[in-house]
């Protein structure tokens, strides 16, 4: 079930709000989490059995965590699991939990059954095929490959589980006592798809009891509208030119104007879709009582790659900060070993988003540009450079580049495309020039000019907490013009999946 299908808008959204706000407040998180399963079974059918007995593993292993933290003696401060206020232990505590075999051994095993899971689900068929062309290199017999069906979200929900395991092993978060908490948390239906990426103790309060109150639901109503628009009057009217473009350059008609065309029109099919979408899932987290992270800050309008990755998916690369970067030594060794740190992180990064080679070199390629930027003293993330318009038109070249590995199917056509994009050839094939309309050259336009827009405005800010005049015309326009405009677009549209599902 999309977001944006007219199922959701019009039937399942109504309902679970309908349903949630009506209900006693104890009540509350049974409705939502009865929601979330059906959301989620929707379009996995039976892998919802799979998350739910992975998710109770985690628990039973976060309880065997906090037992043998609670038999330390440095753990006699600490509060209920289910209080609001954090406990935070001292670094001395915190040093003995790090050395107890039995908590690191729960640990460890919940570690192994979630990346399991994903590695099975997700790597599990690349894997049998890499395996075969290298016994064909080597003249062995074929062990045959596997077909292995990708259940929507597994990485996002994956990461967020291990997220809740290692920060109660930290001690960052007490592990819930009640097993529905972590399911709740788990399956939340807002962003269990494709992010953002949540840490239990962001929502940790909300859990047992959400409360959702009439301004925090407007904000949330106004803030689902603008990633409503995003996807279906931007993302999905750019989404034929990529498309067309792509397909010419596996049939050699693709010429360089129309490839550096396809390659922007990607760039801003990807971001006004899956940006779209968190702000879809922020909302509905908002009018549901939930305050999910912020998911982007305006990443075009980065400096450099460094800040770029401070502004793109930021709760992903977050994770891969604390949870990856951190632990392998982060920048407190030497430069050699923080350049490693980097490399390590970057190609998890590309493999993360999908199991082939393209993904792999696109995460390498953004790493090889922040260890530049850091040797080169180009990062620029603490101020403004010099040349910003320059700075900015420059990094934008560089992720429009990497969008090229992304896009693809195959590093073949990668190929393909940048040579397009380099030869001198001129025209535009015939499936290239159908799909350029009005309406999707005026939706490029829109989307262009948004990401110029200066760094400092923020279309999010100006909808939800703003104040002023300016502040309450713009909210008037967007509920009163691009609401019916989005709600009529996704009614006639046909079926269009947000391109994060796929990871």
């Amino acid at each position: 079930m999309v977001f944006s299908s007219p199922t959701f808008l019009f039937l399942f959204l109504p309902a679970v709000l309908l349903a949630t706000w009506l209900s006693p407040t104890p009540l509350r998180r049974f409705v939502l989490l009865g929601a979330s399963l059906v959301f989620y079974a929707w379009g996995v059918q039976e892998f919802v059995f799979v998350v739910i007995a992975s998710t109770l593993f985690d628990w039973a292993l976060a309880r065997g965590i906090a037992r043998r933290h609670r038999g330390d003696p440095g753990h006699e401060t600490a509060v209920p699991d289910e209080g609001d206020e954090p406990h935070v232990p001292t670094a001395q505590t915190v040093d003995r939990w790090r050395h107890d075999p039995v908590a690191k051994i729960c640990l460890l095993v919940g570690l192994f059954q979630n990346l399991s899971l994903l590695a099975y689900f997700k790597y599990g068929g690349f894997a049998s095929e890499q395996a075969e062309r290298l016994a064909d290199v080597l003249g062995l017999s074929s062990p045959g490959t596997i077909a292995v069906a990708l259940p929507i979200g597994i990485s996002f929900f994956t990461f967020e589980k291990i997220s809740y395991l290692v920060d109660v092993w930290r001690g960052d978060v007490e592990a819930r006592r009640d097993p529905l908490d972590v399911l709740l948390f788990v399956a939340l239906f807002p962003r269990a798809i494709a992010g953002p990426i949540v840490r239990l103790r962001e929502i940790a309060p909300d859990l047992r009891r959400p409360k959702p109150t009439v301004d925090l639901a407007s904000a949330g109503a106004l803030r689902f509208t603008q990633g409503l628009a995003k996807k279906v009057l931007i993302a999905d009217q750019i989404a034929p030119i990529a498309d067309a473009c792509f397909a010419s350059a596996g049939d050699g008609s693709l010429t360089m104007g129309a490839a550096w065309l396809g390659a922007l029109a990607y760039a801003l099919q990807l971001y006004f879709d899956f940006s779209g979408y968190s702000d879809m899932a922020i909302g509905i987290g908002m009018m549901l009582g939930f305050r999910l992270p912020e998911n982007f800050n305006r990443p075009y309008s980065a400096y450099s790659v460094t800040d770029f990755w401070r502004r793109w998916h930021m709760t992903l690369s977050r994770w891969f900060r604390d949870y990856v970067y951190i632990p392998l030594g982060g920048n407190r060794g030497s430069e050699r070993a923080t350049e490693r740190n980097l490399i390590i992180v970057f190609a998890l990064t590309g493999l993360w988003h999908g199991a082939a080679w393209a993904f792999v070199l696109w995460g390498l390629y953004h790493g090889a540009w922040l260890l530049l930027e850091r040797r080169m003293g180009w990062r620029a993330v603490d101020g403004p450079p010099r040349w910003p318009v320059a700075r900015r038109a420059v990094l934008l070249i560089i992720v429009i580049l990497g969008w090229v590995l992304f896009r693809a199917e195959s590093l073949d056509l990668a190929a393909d495309y940048y040579r397009a994009m380099v030869e001198p050839t001129f025209g535009l094939a015939e499936p290239i020039r159908l799909v350029i309309t009005n309406q999707a050259i005026a939706a490029m336009l829109l989307g262009t000019l948004v990401c110029f827009l200066p760094r400092d405005r923020s279309a999010g800010w100006l909808l939800t907490e703003e104040p002023g005049r300016t502040a309450l015309v713009a909210r008037t326009l967007l509920i009163a013009l691009v609401l019916p405009a989005s709600l009529a677009a996704a009614f006639s549209s046909s079926f269009s999946p947000f391109l994060y599902f796929q990871f």
